[in-house]
């Protein structure tokens, strides 16, 4: 069934409502995937709060232009899946490259970081790197990391102190 241009407009509009304040995005030819993974790679999308859909290019391309990103790079022809992140900007990529691996079929093409085009090379790199919340609670360890060696120092004095005093009392028994 053809897509009507109203329904296209409102697909665009959709689209640039996504890409208004997004932090990445991350597109992926997903050709050769069955309905059940494409179900399963939405729904653990969805838990990370990512926005996922499938769309033509050039809808694509067009909301792109809007928020002024260079789409010379993107040179697609069938219908690719993205991946949106208003709140993380390793998410999309993340998810994705975990759901590549397990499926041979589906292959990052590219994505968008703060307005630039990124390689899939740059989107596997992004992939590796940890969480937000893992990063902050490293920096929270690093952090604490000299106020708990401060009392581990302590706390070995106090603990000699007692190994002393329990050994002068061992010896006048």
């Amino acid at each position: 069934m053809a897509v009507t241009r109203k329904e296209k407009e409102q697909i665009l509009a959709d689209l640039e409502g996504q890409f208004e304040n997004a932090k990445a995005i991350v597109f992926a030819d997903y050709r050769g995937t069955t309905v059940k993974k494409i179900d399963q790679l939405r729904r653990s999308l969805r838990k990370e709060n990512i926005f996922a859909k499938v769309a033509k290019i050039s809808l694509i391309k067009k909301a792109l232009q809007k928020h002024g990103v260079d789409i010379s790079a993107m040179d697609f022809k069938a219908p690719v899946a993205i991946a949106v992140s208003k709140e993380d900007e390793v998410g999309p990529a993340r998810v994705l490259s975990a759901f590549a691996k397990e499926n041979k079929n589906v292959q990052i093409l590219m994505g968008v970081m703060n307005n630039k085009v990124i390689t899939s090379a740059e989107v596997g790199a992004l992939a590796a790197l940890p969480s937000k919340h893992e990063l902050l609670g490293m920096v929270v360890g690093t952090i604490n990391a000299p106020v708990s060696g401060f009392v581990n120092v302590l706390a070995g004095n106090l603990r000699k102190l007692v190994y002393v005093v329990n050994a002068i009392q061992v010896s006048k028994q």
